[in-house]
């Protein structure tokens, strides 16, 4: 028997904004998705900008008025909402992690004996905070491409570096204005999330057949279950392309 979804138990009204469906979403004309992917990404940053931007709190800290790897996640969020990528836990666990690697990278290079020789070695800087965090997110299952950039910023970006470990309250507080939005507007009349902590199984992206046979085992990671299933898409493809001649 399956399980019943705890959010099943939570009120229609209030489920609903949080990506709960009883039954399945019926599937919106394309016109309806752009619509919407412009409305979420325009109030998505713009209310971003607004309390950064205007709040005395956050100027008189030199805070910036968006961090601009954001842009990026506004695409996933808003605009491929049902990619596995834009999900809240990549969206907030990302940014968190790309965000404190770059912080502790640059702060360990500021030891360096003169302020000349740090900025001879800020591109080393950046490289290794980008490159570090794609690997702490890949361990801890919070893969956010957009985050990358959080990490390089905190390297390269002066105004980014000059906030120190500010920076990441800024980052968490920016994280859940843009997931905030996006619960709200993605809601109306699509659904998100697909999943809060880890999809009930992980489907990755067919193989090109230009490329070569694809053999994929899709992990079932439902009630905590590892068991694979093989999916061959090529053959898949030949038996649909030879029931139609």
């Amino acid at each position: 028997m399956t399980a019943q979804h705890r959010l099943a138990q939570w009120p229609a009204w209030l489920s609903r904004w949080l990506g709960y469906r009883a039954t399945p979403p019926v599937k919106r004309p394309d016109y309806v998705i752009w619509m919407w992917s412009f409305v979420g990404a325009f109030c998505g940053i713009s209310l971003i900008q607004a309390v950064f931007g205007q709040a005395q709190y956050f100027i008189s800290r030199g805070v910036p008025p968006i961090i601009a790897s954001y842009g990026a996640s506004a695409v996933l969020i808003y605009g491929t909402i049902d990619a596995p990528l834009a999900q809240p836990r990549p969206l907030l666990g990302g940014h968190f992690v790309g965000a404190l690697v770059g912080v502790c990278i640059t702060k360990l290079f500021h030891l360096l004996p003169t302020e000349e020789k740090f900025q001879q070695l800020i591109w080393l800087a950046g490289s290794l905070s980008c490159a570090t965090s794609v690997v702490a997110m890949q361990i801890t299952s919070t893969t956010h491409p957009p985050a990358g950039a959080t990490a390089l910023l905190a390297a390269v970006n002066t105004e980014v570096r000059d906030l120190g470990w500010y920076y990441l309250p800024v980052v968490l507080l920016t994280s859940t204005l843009a997931l905030v939005v996006a619960l709200l507007l993605n809601n109306i009349q699509r659904r998100y999330p697909s999943f809060w902590f880890q999809p009930a199984v992980s489907i990755p992206a067919p193989v090109s057949p230009d490329l070569g046979p694809d053999t994929t085992v899709v992990q079932d990671q439902s009630q905590g279950s590892t068991n694979g299933v093989t999916i061959d898409y090529l053959g898949m493809r030949k038996q649909e392309a030879s029931s139609q001649v």
